[in-house]
């Protein structure tokens, strides 16, 4: 395998100035969502046009099957075994607060975690997130700014008040502000459409310096509402279906309203784009079941849904485009999740590169013909109990619960996970359960019960 320093790439005299950097998250956005992946029923020619004109990632992954850990994965390059936050709720450790009237328990990051945007900000970037953070877990202190971001607005769990698609209040770095246009339930601002405003506001002020912007946005996630039906105003389906459709639509039209602005402010050449969502489509809650999900084939046939370890849960859209820079209509079947975000941001800063359970994909970008080797790629999540998936090479294995049997399924044949092979190859499982061994580190916030007992 060919090896090149994307340190060294980013460098070069012929690299010119440092890139900025632009992550879009959509939330709960599956697999077979989008138009490159075979959805036929909404259109998403702007999510589309990342694909023709950039890489494919055929086989990338989110950081967890939900929220709040795959959002920590992503941004500190740690995946759950290593990262504080291994789940939306915490079993230990972290800070009590109510979701409604559910008193519930939630890890934040802390003073000890670091991330992409501390590292960027070191090396110079200016840094800015607009949308969803997820990550303060009822901790006052654990807010973007202090992580990092020069920039925040956007909404917190510690501030429910700030949720949701038509906000009362937003925070604006640590200042909580009004939103007047949606008091007394107007619904006048929708807020894919804010953060969008907010994202262009930060590209325009800030074209002329190297910057990252992490676009964090809500859709679709439940409850499927949005101002119009728009295209799907006349189609014979049932009211959310035409609601969840057009949250998509719009969601992409935000997204060519971004690369727009990057064309209109001569920066389109210098500029990242990656696009991705945190994990599979949703499944809940109980009323929907997955009915939703199966009316569009939001999972793209794949085996499961958000909050399973299967590749339905945790495979997801991922495009990257460069222009100049990385071959347009690429694809690219190279294994990809969350925590290579920092590696690959900091190799294209140019800046030192902190231990990380990510890897630089940038050689690869910039030449399809430069080949990662195969890793070992860990997941671990705590909802309902304890559970555990791997990758290595074409091998995924599955164990659904704390000492139970592992599965194992060879992806290159059989992406939908329907057969199980681990009868057939015990060295294999013991490969992998001894990775899984090895990739899950002892955690405050998520105990074993062994270690409780000790």
């Amino acid at each position: 395998m060919a090896v090149v320093s994307g340190a060294a790439l980013a460098a070069s005299p012929a690299a010119g100035r440092r890139p900025n950097i632009i992550f879009i998250l959509a939330d709960d956005l599956g697999y077979g969502d989008v138009g490159v992946h075979g959805q036929t029923r909404i259109r998403t020619p702007n999510i589309d046009r990342l694909a023709q004109q950039g890489r494919l990632f055929t086989q990338g992954y989110a950081g967890a099957p939900v929220c709040s850990p795959s959002r920590g994965a992503l941004l500190t390059g740690l995946h759950t075994g290593h990262a504080r936050i291994r789940d939306n709720f915490a079993l230990a450790a972290g800070h009590v607060g109510y979701k409604g009237q559910q008193q519930i328990r939630r890890a934040s990051l802390t003073p000890d975690d670091r991330t992409v945007a501390q590292h960027l900000k070191a090396a110079g970037y200016t840094t800015g997130i607009m949308g969803k953070w997820h990550l303060d877990g009822y901790d006052r202190d654990a807010v973007p700014t202090r992580f990092g971001f020069d920039e925040f607005k956007g909404w917190l769990v510690t501030e429910p008040t700030t949720e949701g698609y038509w906000p009362i209040k937003r925070m604006h770095g640590t200042r909580m502000v009004d939103i007047p246009q949606n008091a007394d339930g107007a619904r006048q601002i929708y807020d894919t459409d804010l953060i969008t405003d907010e994202s262009i506001d930060f590209i325009q002020r800030h074209r002329a310096d190297p910057f990252f912007l992490y676009v964090a946005y809500n859709a679709p996630h439940s409850p499927y509402v949005v101002p119009d039906f728009g295209l799907y105003a006349d189609q014979p389906w049932p009211d959310d279906e035409k609601s969840y459709a057009a949250m998509v639509d719009r969601l992409d039209a935000n997204i060519g309203r971004l690369l727009g602005q990057l064309q209109a402010s001569g920066i389109d050449g210098d500029t990242i784009v990656i696009f991705s969502s945190d994990n599979g489509p949703r499944s809940e809650p109980a009323a929907y079941q997955t009915r939703m999900a199966d009316a569009f084939d939001s999972n793209g046939g794949l085996t499961g849904y958000k909050r399973d370890m299967y590749e339905g849960g945790l495979r997801v859209p991922f495009l990257v485009r460069w222009p100049g820079h990385i071959a347009p209509g690429s694809r690219s079947d190279v294994p990809v999740y969350f925590p290579d975000l920092l590696p690959t941001a900091l190799a294209a800063a140019g800046a030192a590169m902190p231990q990380t359970d990510g890897i630089d994909l940038l050689p690869h970008l910039r030449d399809a013909n430069i080949i990662p080797a195969d890793r070992f790629m860990y997941w671990e999540f705590y909802s309902p109990e304890f559970r555990q998936a791997a990758r290595l090479g074409k091998w995924k294995a599955i164990r659904l619960q704390r000492g139970g049997d592992t599965l194992l399924f060879d992806l290159s044949a059989d992406p939908w996970e329907s057969r199980n092979l681990a009868a057939e190859h015990p060295d294999v499982v013991r490969m992998m359960n001894e990775g899984m061994a090895r990739e899950h580190r002892a955690s405050p916030e998520y105990p074993d019960p062994a270690e409780d007992a000790a």
